[in-house]
């Protein structure tokens, strides 16, 4: 009897993916970083060269927004490498809802539960617009991310192609790329480490030229045709930043 008893309990006891439906979506805090804004970096810039005088203003402010740009690209591309991973685990528990016979808004939004930015709102979107028999393409407009769910969603829909496999092939797409993107941008190191290199050798013979005796700092702050070569220099620097930061973006996508 007492087998029979704990048998039928076992029966009865919630898995654990029952248990996290019971108790609802939990609320995660997500930390977002302070990042800076351009106007702070010229600012900052313009600080530091206000003591060479003119010229080192200009250049500060210039090479200030040029390190800038180049903070925000690499955030950028961080950012879209983050949103095509959580797409692609969000559409994985998408699509394991819907193989197991889930409704597609009851799916999207077991997924979303889980699901991290943007894959969480993509998700909820395709729920509350399924759930009312909405048009998903037209409601994931707003998601640039989401364009090829969009379009997966319009080929199951016109051509009668199941919405699993459709999604699961998505899925495996953002993974693909994801992986390869990753691959590119860590083989890549050893060009952005040169090209960084490269732009502090000309601060690195200034210190040189200082430590020799020669004065350089006061050529370039206390003479005009310093301050010319101080804001030319300065200008030759950030179109070298500016085309080996293109030349790497253009790679890696």
């Amino acid at each position: 009897m007492t087998l029979l008893l704990l048998a039928a309990a076992l029966l009865v006891v919630p898995s654990a993916e029952a248990r996290r439906r019971l108790a609802g979506p939990r609320r995660r805090v997500r930390w977002k970083p302070l990042r800076p804004k351009r106007v702070h970096a010229v600012l900052v810039g313009i600080a530091l060269g206000l003591p060479v005088g003119v010229g080192g203003v200009f250049a500060g402010a210039l090479l200030a927004a040029t390190v800038w740009h180049a903070y925000r690209e690499t955030t950028r591309q961080r950012d879209r490498l983050a949103a095509s991973a959580a797409l692609a685990d969000g559409l994985k528990a998408f699509v394991a809802e819907l193989r197991s016979g889930a409704h597609p808004a009851k799916a999207a939004m077991g997924a979303a539960q889980d699901a991290e930015p943007p894959a969480t709102d993509v998700l909820r979107a395709v729920a509350a617009t399924s759930a009312r028999g909405g048009d998903v393409e037209a409601a994931l407009v707003d998601f640039p991310d989401a364009r090829q769910l969009a379009r997966a969603w319009r080929l199951s829909a016109v051509h009668g192609v199941p919405l699993a496999d459709v999604l699961d092939a998505v899925r495996r797409d953002f993974d693909r790329r994801t992986a390869f993107a990753e691959q590119v941008h860590a083989r890549m190191a050893g060009p952005r480490a040169s090209a960084a290199v490269l732009a502090g050798l000309p601060l690195f013979g200034v210190v040189l030229g200082e430590l020799s005796g020669a004065g350089p700092l006061a050529v370039l702050s206390g003479t005009a045709p310093g301050q010319v070569l101080l804001v030319a220099g300065v200008v030759l620097i950030c179109a070298g930043l500016q085309w080996s930061g293109r030349l790497t973006r253009q790679v890696i996508a």
